[in-house]
């Protein structure tokens, strides 16, 4: 696997040559970068300054405002920074189809920023340990849906990220004072579609679980060979992705890849230091394993809030997303509203309302597709979480905390039968994270 990762990384490092001869007249300071460098002490002052911090998944925007916790240290001329989570899980579900179990959900981001040529370059990782701390390819979730388990579809559950979430490389030119030129290349990565995913969304910062609708919304956050290309102007940025449309399969340790076959178009807007806004379409080939000849047209809208105050922070987003399955024309959608405040310092409150379409292989169970199975609309249903947390001293440098939180759902009384009467879920957790931003120097 060594020389197949260090072949996919040769053609990552030959898109950052091409760029940086194909654009020798374009600029970036060493105020810029010294300038960047100090985005640790205080919110980002424009847009563009905020995507040079790529501190988001794949290249999504949150508000201006939001400052992401990381550790960071100049070695030279490189910029090397850290920063991701874990949480530490005990769940239990009631009902017919709920289950308990211990399990972590966690990701760890190491970046590397320097200036080569006449703009930034930006060599990111993310890993996740998740194939090892959730055993048995899943862990449980009621109505969740999307992907496999031993070849059957993983329904009320949700799967392990894989080990390698994130591959890539990114290079940014300024084009004058208001605009910049931004390219972004990964064997396994996140192209230009929806929010950003709910592992890095501020407003998503201390829910360990994945929403319902997550393959409605911004389940392409781990995909294959992406290719990248955006232009921000001023308060707005478009995009243009290709990649491959096939999602991640179970086997989680290794890398997937396939041709380029789907492509998405994104537009950001940026209206003030606190809000952030996108819309996105894609068109994907063939996403699920279990469905290869059904491709999607995905959408998505969202509009996130961020606002910092003494000693805490209030962050919000709403977020629709909607599968247009082709040739079958059927629509599935998923709307969801969610929102995290933190406040005298150590404490958060959360909220996270869903309404979601479900397909009738949540029927299924954990059980095989039988023979002509045609998947189709079964249900709409809903899930209201609330959640507490505080952080308490246990480990220098990192942000501990002990927290839990009460999952409700609604359901059509059909589906009573299988669920019970009133379906709920309960998490117990540990949470640790980089306590603030540090930044040390080191020449």
């Amino acid at each position: 696997m060594g020389h197949f990762v260090l072949f996919r990384f040769s053609r990552i490092w030959g898109i950052s040559f091409l760029v940086m001869a194909l654009f020798p007249t374009a600029s970036f300071s060493q105020h810029d970068m010294a300038e960047h460098q100090g985005h640790d002490q205080e919110q980002s002052s424009s847009f563009i300054d905020s995507t040079l911090h790529h501190d988001s998944s794949g290249t999504s925007a949150q508000p201006n405002s939001v400052q992401v916790p990381m550790f960071m240290i100049m070695k030279g001329n490189w910029m090397l920074m850290f920063h991701g989570e874990a949480f530490l899980n005990g769940e239990q579900q009631s009902g017919p189809r709920g289950a308990d179990k211990v399990f972590s959900t966690n990701w760890f981001m190491p970046m590397a920023q320097r200036e080569v040529g006449p703009g930034q370059l930006t060599l990111r990782t993310m890993i996740s340990l998740e194939p090892a701390t959730i055993t048995g390819r899943f862990h449980p979730e009621l109505f969740q849906q999307g992907e496999t388990a031993f070849g059957r579809p993983l329904n009320d559950g949700q799967h392990p990220h894989d080990f390698f979430m994130e591959l890539a490389a990114l290079y940014d030119i300024k084009l004058g004072e208001h605009a910049l030129l931004s390219f972004y290349a990964a064997p396994v990565g996140d192209p230009a579609m929806g929010p950003p995913a709910y592992p890095h969304r501020i407003s998503a910062s201390e829910n360990p679980l994945a929403p319902l609708g997550h393959h409605l919304q911004d389940s392409t956050h781990i995909a294959d060979d992406v290719v990248t290309a955006g232009l921000t102007y001023r308060f707005a940025r478009i995009e243009a992705s290709g990649f491959h449309g096939r999602e991640p399969d179970e086997f989680r340790w290794n890398i997937d890849s396939g041709k380029i076959d789907s492509w998405s178009t994104r537009l950001s807007i940026q209206p003030g230091q606190n809000w952030s806004a996108q819309y996105s379409f894609a068109q994907l080939v063939g996403p699920e394993a279990l469905h290869p000849g059904e491709n999607v047209q995905r959408m998505t809208a969202s509009v996130m809030y961020n606002r910092n105050f003494a000693h805490g922070s209030w962050a919000s987003a709403l977020i629709w997303g909607r599968n247009h399955t082709l040739p079958e024309g059927e629509n599935f959608n998923g709307y969801l509203a969610e929102t995290t405040l933190g406040f005298a310092t150590n404490n958060h409150v959360w909220a996270r309302i869903e309404n979601t379409d479900r397909t009738t292989e949540l029927l299924l169970g954990h059980n095989l597709e039988p023979p002509g199975f045609h998947e189709t609309f079964l249900a709409r249903v809903q899930a209201y979480t609330f959640g507490y947390d505080r952080d308490i001293k246990l480990l220098p440098y990192l942000a501990t905390a002990i927290g839990g939180q009460l999952t409700l759902y609604g359901k059509p009384d059909s589906l009573t039968p299988i669920y019970g009467q009133h379906p709920a879920g309960v998490i117990v957790f540990l949470r640790i994270r980089p306590a603030q931003t540090h930044t040390h120097s080191h020449h």
